[in-house]
């Protein structure tokens, strides 16, 4: 059974920086106390006309660019996020439409910030069973849209934005791939606790509000995270000293740094650290930080990353991907 591989990336972000300095006109914080507890320097915000919908098709196009395909060899189009208004149509079919891709299935897909990774993994499952050849996987964001902007706590963490990739089958002549070749998309670990479904929530009416428990989220990602990226690795048949770079879900770049304290991981190994450029953007943030990272040529074509990302549900999802 043939596996599949990431082969382009894309990403999109909103014009508009929201600066710390910003913050402080507007509630009780300051540039020194959000970059202490989170590392956040700035984040994008979206227009007020802006949709995910923009956002995604946006990133989906700069991937689909660079892939070399054409809209109609896409047979599956799936979008993780959180924050899209329209119930239905669904956001991936809104990107399908705008793309001109004519017939592939297309859904969205909703586990928080771990939303990514597990439709990456979904869209990877369907690719080895055969239901498409080419498939393309957005996380988008509007996260502005759902922010408690009086609520010190929350309203400094999130931003907008959108990341995606094109995946193809792998290990089959047909795509210039080899049979024996290693996957480019490792087994993903993926799994929830319901027991702290509440520790990251947005619930409610039409309206939503950001919410999360920081303490717990915290504990949990610096004592449970570590276990899952060496499973991860594991199963890709590498160890975390082989990898290339990890891009983790960029909640907070506390929690980025006590992961890869634990992991041990040697100098080489490149650190996505776009949370304080971009703050957390939940389901954007993996893709948007892959993208940006191989767009400036400092990941290494054919290198091992190790994606992983966690949050609402208590969610969470990763696997080793090999670097486009």
């Amino acid at each position: 059974m043939p596996g599949s591989r990431i082969t382009a990336l894309g990403h999109y972000q909103p014009s508009r920086v929201l600066t710390n300095d910003d913050l402080a006109g507007m509630v009780d914080t300051s540039d020194a106390w959000i970059r202490r507890r989170t590392g956040i320097a700035t984040r994008r915000i979206a227009a007020d006309t802006e949709t995910v919908t923009d956002m995604a098709a946006a990133a989906a196009a700069k991937a689909l660019a660079a892939s070399g395909l054409q809209p109609r060899d896409i047979g599956l189009v799936t979008v993780a996020t959180c924050t899209a208004v329209d119930r239905c149509p669904s956001t991936a079919a809104q990107v399908a439409g705008r793309l001109g891709i004519p017939a592939a299935v297309a859904y969205d897909l909703n586990n928080g910030c771990a939303g990514f990774c597990t439709a990456l993994a979904a869209a990877d499952h369907s690719l080895r069973a055969g239901a498409a050849r080419h498939a393309l996987v957005i996380g988008a964001e509007k996260m502005s849209a759902v922010t408690d902007w009086s609520d010190r706590g929350t309203c400094v963490l999130l931003g907008d934005g959108a990341g995606a990739a094109v995946i193809s089958v792998s290990g089959d002549e047909r795509d210039g791939g080899n049979a024996g070749e290693r996957d480019g998309i490792g087994p993903v670990v993926w799994g929830s606790d319901p027991t702290r479904s509440d520790a990251v929530r947005l619930a409610g009416d039409w309206h939503p509000r950001f919410a999360q428990e920081g303490q717990t989220v915290f504990r949990w990602a610096t004592g449970e995270l570590p276990a899952i990226a060496r499973e991860a690795c594991r199963r890709a048949g590498i160890t975390p000293a082989d990898l290339a770079g990890v891009v983790t879900h960029q909640a907070n770049l506390r929690i980025i740094e006590a992961l890869t304290r634990h992991l041990d991981l040697p100098e080489h190994v490149l650190i996505a650290k776009d949370v304080v450029d971009s703050g957390n953007t939940s389901a954007a943030s993996v893709p948007l930080a892959l993208s940006k990272l191989t767009e400036s040529g400092r990941l290494p074509q054919g290198g091992p990353v190790l994606l992983l990302a966690f949050g609402g549900g208590l969610s969470w999802a990763g696997q080793v991907v090999t670097c486009p």
